[in-house]
């Protein structure tokens, strides 16, 4: 992959549409998503402590004030001017606060404040000085994420073809007991059908992009290697490499990423006996969707995540420790550390520490949160809306090999 093969794959996943205005109010009154997800209530059982997450991303910034004390040392493999701290877009940072920010100076609130981050920069806008070639280094980036004491990987881009080492590096992760989560793309609206990668490679946990009414995103990529669905619309980001100011409303499979990955750093902080299988599997088992898990949406996967039914509820079968529940295969060279209880059980952290159409995020029990249009009530009412049109199965092919 070239560098403006890795060029394009960035752009895919980062802000769809004009940038926005920065935002008036505080930018935590913007993250509608918190509210929808009783985050409240799920910092009082878990904060992600104990738990590191790897942004595979442009750099972080730990100095704002929401990542203050928040950023671990991690690893640059651009070979450019700079290391892992030094962010030349802004994304790797938003992405960052969005999992694990404190909130701290009316910054961006992350899912999981109790978590840590380790930075893997890499290469996904062509940076380094004029005249300077700078080579795909996402398989390189993975391995190093992997080499980590990071449990998840967080990899908020994707390029449209597989890129060279990449199902190796991913390989060896999953050997190496991480949960790897990464964007489907943005191109739904303009490059119908295109592959994604890492999403597409097996083992990596694909996530698509929904709206505060529980809809698909049009720009949200699809295809039999959605496994998630996550909100990814008006939500705030840094505007820009300055960190002046953030912008309220982007969009992207990029924020569905981040904030995927702070739901899983809460659940595996509340279990840290499972494995990346286990808590995968449990976020399958209670996604919110109105079909069955057993045909999953090429659109939402196995539906909308949903936190609080496994920390709040008990709600989740963790199942067999070294089977990847999306492809069924065993995870070679998995340390098994765990043996898989009956269900979900929340222990107490407290704060101490494929288918032809779209369709809506539904599910079918309460979540005890403040928006139950989206986590609870939605129907095929909603699949119209989206669609433009009545109602269709929703079910895709298994991923394969």
């Amino acid at each position: 992959m070239t560098t403006v093969g890795a060029t394009l794959g960035a752009l895919a996943v980062m802000s769809v549409g004009p940038a926005p205005a920065a935002a008036a109010d505080g930018v935590q009154s913007q993250q509608w998503y918190l509210d929808a997800m009783n985050a409240q209530g799920l910092w009082k059982v878990s904060t992600g402590k104990g738990i590191s997450v790897a942004v595979v991303d442009t750099g972080v910034n730990p100095n704002t004030n929401s990542l203050k004390g928040q950023v671990l040392p991690g690893v640059d493999v651009t070979g450019s001017t700079g290391d892992e701290t030094d962010d030349y877009t802004g994304h790797g940072t938003s992405m960052a606060e969005l999992i694990a920010g404190t909130g701290s100076g009316d910054g961006i609130k992350g899912v999981a404040p109790g978590a840590k981050i380790i930075p893997i920069r890499t290469v996904l806008l062509g940076i380094g000085k004029k005249g300077e070639e700078q080579g795909d280094t996402s398989a390189k980036a993975i391995r190093a994420a992997a080499d980590s004491d990071a449990k998840i990987i967080s990899m908020s881009f994707e390029t449209f073809s597989a890129f060279d080492g990449g199902l190796e590096a991913v390989q060896y992760a999953e050997s190496k007991g991480k949960l790897l989560i990464a964007g489907v793309g943005n191109s739904a609206d303009i490059a119908k059908n295109y592959i994604g990668y890492p999403a597409k490679y097996p083992g990596v946990v694909g996530v698509s992009a929904i709206n505060e009414n529980g809809e698909v995103a049009k720009f949200s990529q699809d295809g039999a290697y959605v496994d998630l669905a996550s909100p990814g619309v008006d939500v705030p980001t840094w505007c820009d490499k300055t960190f002046k100011s953030y912008c309220p409303q982007s969009n992207g499979t990029s924020q569905a990423t981040a904030i995927t990955s702070g739901a899983a750093a809460l659940i595996w902080a509340a279990h840290p006996k499972w494995t990346a299988n286990q808590v995968l599997r449990v976020m399958i088992d209670t996604a919110g969707r109105d079909w069955p898990k057993s045909t999953p949406s090429r659109y939402l996967g196995y539906g909308t995540i949903r936190p609080a039914q496994v920390l709040l509820k008990g709600k989740g079968v963790p199942g067999a420790a070294d089977v990847d529940p999306v492809t069924n295969k065993k995870t070679p060279g998995l340390s098994v550390g765990a043996s898989p209880s009956a269900s979900a059980s929340t222990s107490s952290q407290a704060s101490n520490s494929t288918s032809n159409a779209r369709t809506s995020a539904a599910g079918s029990s309460s979540d005890s949160s403040g928006n139950t249009t989206l986590w609870v009530a939605l129907g095929a009412a909603a699949a119209v809306v989206v669609t433009g049109g009545g109602a269709f199965a929703v079910i895709r092919s298994r991923r394969g090999v």
